[in-house]
Order: C-alpha cells, then sequence, then structure tokens
C-alpha cells in the first residue's frame, strides 16, 4: 500500500506536510506559468530566454533549501535528479512539437495545451514514482530489470533508432477516437462539445491525449534514471517538479538548443547508460551521490564542448543544420496557418 512518506531529510515532520507544501509551491509556479504563457499570447524570442533562465535558476535554488533543511547528500541527489530531468525534457519538448505540427494546433492554442500537458505529466510522473519506489521496496530484482531497460534505451538512441510518434497509432489516441466522435475543425479552446445530440471530442483534447501518451513513454526512461540516484520518492518528484514546470519558456527555444548541441542524442545516451550501469552494479560497488553528479555534469560538458568544436571544423554542416531547424519551424507554422483558415477559428 503506498503512503506519502515524510521525505528523508525532514525527520520528525509527519509525511503528508512536506507534500501539502510542494504542491502548494507546484500550483503558484504553475498559475504564474499559466498567467504569462497560457493567456493566449505567444511569448517573444527574448521572453522566453529570460524566463527559462529564470526556470533553471529557481531549480537550482532549491538545492540550496534541500541542503539547508537536510544534508549535502540530499542536495546533490535533487540536483542530479533536477539536471537528468532537465535535460531528457528537451527529447519530451521536440516530440511535442511534432504533435502540434500533426494535429495542425493553432500557435494561439499552443501555451493553454501544453500547460495542461505538463499538468497531466506531473501528476502521472507522481504516481510513477511512488509506485516504482514501492516496487522496489519490495521486489529487488526490479532494480535490474530497471537497468537493463535503460541500457537497451541509450543503445537504441545511439543506434539512431526512430521512436514512432504516428499519434494515429497510439493506444490513447485510438482509445479517445472510440469513445467519442471527433470534430472536424477546433471549437476554440474548448476539449469537448455537444453536436447533434451527441458529446464530440475536439482536435484540442485530441492532441493533449497524444501529449500525455509521448509522456508516459518519456517516463520509461527519465523515472528509472531518477531511480539510480536516489529512492527517496519527494526528492524524485520535486525534481520532476522544477524540471517540468519551466517547459513552456524553454518551448521557444528548443529549436536552436538542437541545432546547436550536435550531440545531444550522444550525451543523452551516455547519461543514461551511467545510470544504468549504477543501477546494475550497485549491490557491488557503492557510487556517492557526488560520484553521480559529477558523472552526468561530465557527460553534458563533453557533449557540449564536443558539439562546439565540431561546429567551429565544420561550419558548412553546423550551417546546414541550422537552415533545417528553420525550416522546419517555417513548416509547421504554414501547416498551422492553413489549418487556422481551413476550420475558421473563432475571433
Amino acid at each position: 500500500m503506498l503512503s506519502l512518506v515524510a521525505p528523508a531529510f525532514v525527520p520528525g515532520v509527519p509525511g503528508v506536510v512536506p507534500w501539502t507544501v510542494l504542491v502548494v509551491v507546484l500550483l503558484g509556479l504553475l498559475w504564474l506559468d499559466l498567467h504569462f504563457f497560457a493567456s493566449g499570447r505567444e511569448a517573444t524570442f527574448r521572453e522566453s530566454v529570460v524566463w527559462s533562465v529564470g526556470w533553471l535558476l529557481l531549480g537550482l535554488a532549491v538545492t540550496g533549501l534541500v541542503y539547508a533543511v537536510g544534508t549535502s547528500q540530499d542536495a546533490v541527489n535533487y540536483v542530479t535528479v533536477y539536471l537528468i530531468e532537465r535535460s531528457l525534457s528537451l527529447d519530451n519538448l521536440f516530440v511535442f512539437i511534432l504533435l502540434f505540427a500533426y494535429f495542425g494546433v493553432p500557435h494561439a492554442y499552443r501555451a493553454r495545451l501544453l500547460f495542461f500537458g505538463i499538468v497531466a505529466a506531473l501528476v502521472l510522473r507522481g504516481l510513477a514514482i511512488l509506485g516504482g519506489v514501492a516496487l522496489i521496496e519490495q521486489f529487488e530484482i526490479v532494480i535490474y530489470l530497471l537497468g537493463i531497460l535503460l541500457l537497451v534505451l541509450a543503445y537504441r538512441i545511439l543506434r539512431g533508432v526512430e521512436e514512432n510518434v504516428d499519434p494515429d497509432r497510439n493506444l490513447i489516441v485510438r482509445g479517445v477516437r472510440k469513445a467519442f466522435p471527433v470534430t472536424g475543425g477546433f471549437r476554440g479552446t474548448r476539449w469537448f462539445v455537444e453536436e447533434s445530440g451527441r458529446r464530440h471530442a475536439t482536435p484540442l483534447f485530441l492532441c493533449l491525449a497524444a501529449i500525455v501518451a509521448a509522456d508516459i513513454a518519456f517516463a520509461v526512461d527519465s523515472i528509472p534514471a531518477a531511480f539510480a540516484i536516489t529512492r527517496d520518492s519527494f526528492i524524485i518528484w520535486m525534481g520532476n517538479v522544477f524540471a517540468l514546470v519551466g517547459l513552456r519558456a524553454l518551448f521557444v527555444l528548443v529549436e536552436g538548443l538542437i541545432s546547436r548541441f550536435r550531440y545531444l542524442d550522444e550525451t543523452i545516451a551516455v547519461v543514461l547508460a551511467l545510470v544504468a550501469v549504477k543501477l546494475l552494479i550497485e549491490d557491488l560497488v557503492k557510487i556517492s551521490p557526488q560520484a553521480s553528479l559529477a558523472g552526468v555534469a561530465t557527460a553534458f560538458a563533453i557533449g557540449m564542448i564536443a558539439s562546439l568544436i565540431a561546429d567551429r571544423l565544420d561550419p558548412e554542416g553546423a550551417r546546414r543544420r541550422r537552415e533545417e531547424a528553420q525550416e522546419r519551424a517555417a513548416e509547421q507554422r504554414r501547416q498551422a496557418e492553413e489549418h487556422e483558415g481551413a476550420v475558421g477559428l473563432p475571433v
């Protein structure tokens, strides 16, 4: 049976108190995000940069709070989980961009859609974390299964295996289509409408279902990676909260980040492999939180430096990737504008 156990770094405090405080903080951050980004106005590039840096600094500043009420090991565990989840979220955003283009979601609706996608992701990940901790405590073999899973995922990323993002083949999206007829176009920001005496789902809700399904798939690698760092469910979820809550600001920048980080996939694969090995050998070799953080930070530092060097040695390739990213963004805007004109969106 699951229980809201107290975080290890808050001894003597009833378990529900820290979770309640974190949920209240989360609601405040989500309100701020909804008020600024999901109000129907698309943020400028400059605003997105400022907010992205702000969310990053906030996530890192929480490390000091964890250290103040706990130990240095708790703080290191948190910042390691936070950095892993933050980096893996880049892939999430890239898939979200593809889904928005696939469904032709107008730019005016994307912030709101992404907001509710993040809320759903946090709820589902919270349940997955609590369930995962309970399974690990009951069955030690789960650790080895998760380690093997992460190694397989790392291998697939290195091999360049493309994940299928076709929403029409997704079980959740297919389930929505079977449960509800889908309207031929968007109906403002509404998820459901009554038409011809029947409740219809809108394409906006269908895209939300696809986003939730995509995040469930991404949680398969991010949650096990966090378990390699700590078994404290509170620290893991807190790392997820501060990593995901700033995704909306990062959304505008993700195309540019991916085009400049040439070895992003390889770096993520190395990080997943490192945490997989940590899981598999933890009964034989105890790797300290400081060593785990150093390994993750070193992998990303090497990946970024190698990307910069490669771009300097191959400026033509770097220019070509930036042009391809710009062409993808332009194509997505064109598709969305065509869809807006076709369905006659309300003013």
